[in-house]
């Protein structure tokens, strides 16, 4: 039996639609007690008037109890284990209610869920599934996909290209004791630190720089009953917008102004190839992100893509940026076959098929050749062997998801019989994959523009940063006393245009013809006021939002978003101690490799613009060069010291408070090393020569 596909109905369309579908499928009971996917155990609240279980609803959403069977070890679960505290992932109270939009015609449905507290009102912010704690989360129903895999291959594939994208979790439903197949529990896209990470925009938000985020917008239908907010040309007809972030009741016109100024700002530089980092659409959009959103459409032929379930968003002082994606079930060459729809081809780009091409930006920024060039330049290091768009690492990844739905789907098909021969969809799903990279690899014209394969970034590094200052005497706001040191570490002076934090979570663009001289750092802070009454320095810039107490990604980048500089620091070992004790976390010297941990101290130096040895009198070093003991004298005790080769590997480590320190180098290897010597408030590095 074919699968059945379907189109947007209303109406009496939409219920002659159901009747034909349900009077098409045998619907079968069956006994389940067993699976290697988690089991969602739902069982909704009773109707005090009927005493039957409540029907769950498109609208609104009603009260039921949840239990997810998943055992700590991996091993298989099963129905009898719901009384097995141990074995139960979630064991609480929820909200359901219907969702999806052409989904709702089919008999079997997708749900969207709220975990709560005992009290049934308050949200639970809870972890399910080693997923992060939230508390909006969706029983995708894999709607229209035969194959029962192209939503979570997306996801998955997104997140392996460094995007955000909903986690998935493959699980069993049963609700009210009846069996409803085979799902994917997921998130939400909405705005949380470990999802959309961008501030939650608030009614109050209408002026710099609180206007400026954050957003988080959708190309979309109006199936959901929220208005549109502006429409935008399309070389095919014309596209939709739909304010998710703030709520269409919620935002104020000068956030609906400002946010669709961002939009026409990139429709307009797109049409016109501006790729000034002054008032190019490169100062508008987070480049990479439209690229890679672009590249995940473009392998899965998304027949939907550019024009629905379009997702955008905007962190307070950032970039506009593409995704997260979403609903990808009308991809790798699937469509609603059903209805007459056959748009998913491996030998065409879908932004610009004639249909369903999204708004006029997306064409244009392919046209532009800068653009084009970093597209070319993305695709080819994600195909490479062992990326995730490579075709034997897809093929891989294909394979080890449908072993591990092997028997879930044959019970799939048992209950629904929408997937009569899920064999021959994933062989198509491959075929398709390999012509679909073969044809864009003959037509993405890697060699047609190169000038981005070599992009010489400027030699800026992240030298410090106070990322949990703790309270100090006078300063009774920690959060104010963060900042990030950045080192011009060459000989000439840097122009700052277009540079930007590139990571979400941290938001900052240096203006326009700022520079940075040679060898020279400067200081970015979170409150620049603050900053200059602690340290008696002038902060460069004041960026927005906080740092992390636990961990961060701090990326620096130009204005294409090639990345200069990158440091993710943690509160925890082996990362120096300088959370919350009045530490600051220090780059021993620019030269060494920042990613690494053992190449940072934490100090307590206040006169940051100081050094901590400033007398060089006061050290001696010698001999140098050396052949066998070096020895080390300083007119005060230090800490101890530490030896790294030019590489900026960590050789050696003496950790001793005295003034006198001999080390043997007879072992190491002809060539220059760097000597740190440090105290509690600072270091100083030496090159050392061995003989």
């Amino acid at each position: 039996m074919k699968p059945f596909h379907v189109v947007k109905f209303s109406g009496i369309s939409q219920v002659i639609l159901a009747f034909v579908l349900f009077s098409s499928l045998t619907l079968r009971a069956q006994t389940f007690t067993e699976s290697n996917f988690p089991i969602v155990i739902i069982t909704t609240d009773l109707n005090p008037s009927t005493g039957q279980s409540l029907e769950i609803l498109d609208d609104p959403k009603i009260l039921a109890s949840m239990k997810i069977i998943k055992r700590p070890d991996g091993t298989k679960n099963y129905i009898t284990d719901q009384n097995t505290t141990g074995y139960l992932n979630y064991n609480g109270r929820i909200g359901i209610e219907i969702r999806g939009s052409s989904s709702q015609a089919l008999p079997k449905k997708g749900y969207g869920l709220t975990t709560l507290k005992a009290d049934n009102i308050s949200n639970n912010n809870v972890s399910i599934l080693n997923m992060p704690a939230e508390n909006d989360w969706i029983l995708n129903g894999i709607a229209f996909d035969p194959s029962l895999i192209r939503d979570y291959l997306s996801y998955n594939l997104s997140r392996q290209m460094g995007n955000y994208a909903t986690r998935t979790v493959y699980c069993e439903l049963v609700i009210n004791g009846d069996y409803k197949g085979l799902y994917l529990l997921q998130e939400k896209i909405k705005s949380n630190v470990n999802r959309v990470n961008v501030l939650k925009i608030k009614s109050t938000d209408i002026s710099m720089p609180n206007i400026s985020g954050g957003y988080i917008t959708k190309a979309d239908k109006t199936t959901g009953g929220d208005p549109v907010a502006w429409t935008m040309s399309s070389y095919a007809g014309s596209t939709d917008f739909i304010h998710e972030l703030p709520k269409p009741a919620s935002v104020t016109p000068e956030q609906n102004s400002y946010i669709y100024n961002e939009f026409s700002k990139l429709e307009t530089t797109s049409s016109a190839n501006n790729t000034s980092l002054i008032n190019g659409y490169p100062s508008v959009i987070d480049v990479p992100s439209f690229i890679d959103f672009m590249l995940i459409n473009e392998l899965s032929s998304n027949s939907d893509g550019y024009q629905f379930s379009t997702f955008f968003h905007k962190d307070r002082g950032g970039k506009l940026r593409a995704g997260p994606i979403w609903d990808f079930n009308l991809t790798y060459g699937n469509d609603l076959f059903f209805w007459g729809l056959d748009r998913s081809h491996y030998d065409l780009w879908q932004f610009s098929n004639g249909d369903n091409e999204g708004a006029k930006f997306w064409r244009d920024l392919f046209n532009d050749p800068n653009y084009k060039c970093y597209l070319a330049k993305r695709w080819a290091e994600l195909t490479q062997a062992g990326q995730p768009l490579n075709y034997n690492s897809l093929v891989q990844y294909i394979d080890a998801t449908v072993t591990a739905m092997s028997d879930a789907k044959d019970r799939e098909q048992q209950r629904w019989g929408t997937i009569p021969d899920q064999a021959t969809e994933i062989s198509n799903l491959k075929t398709f994959l390999f012509n679909r990279i073969k044809w864009i690899n003959d037509h993405i014209n890697i060699g047609a523009s190169t000038d981005c394969f070599s992009v010489q970034t400027p030699p800026l590094v992240i030298t410090k940063i106070n990322y949990n200052p703790g309270l100090s005497s006078g300063f009774s706001v920690s959060d104010d006393l963060e900042f990030v040191e950045i080192k011009n570490t060459g000989t000439t002076v840097v122009d700052l245009t277009g540079v930007y934090f590139k990571e979400l979570g941290l938001s900052y663009q240096f203006p326009a013809n700022s520079s940075i001289a040679a060898n020279t750092s400067i200081y970015l802070a979170s409150n620049a006021t603050t900053f200059q009454n602690k340290y008696g320095i002038t902060a460069f810039g004041q960026f927005i939002r906080n740092l992390s107490n636990t961990t961060q990604r701090i990326v620096l980048a130009d204005g294409y978003g090639n990345t200069i500089d990158s440091v993710e620091y943690l509160n925890v070992a082996p990362w120096p101690s300088a959370d919350g004790n009045g530490s600051y976390l220090q780059l021993i010297d620019a030269a060494l490799d920042n990613s690494l941990a053992e190449n940072w101290i934490a100090s307590t130096n206040i006169s940051l613009s100081k050094p901590t040895f400033i007398d060089a009198a006061s050290i001696s070093i010698y001999p140098n060069p050396v052949s066998n003991i070096l020895r080390i004298h300083t007119q005060k005790p230090i800490n101890g010291i530490k030896i790294y080769d030019v590489l900026g590997n960590l050789i050696q480590e003496v950790k001793q408070k005295t003034d006198t320190i001999s080390t043997d180098w007879t072992s190491y290897a002809k060539g220059v090393y760097l000597l740190t010597i440090y105290d509690d408030n600072g270091f100083t590095t030496r090159k050392i020569v061995k003989q």
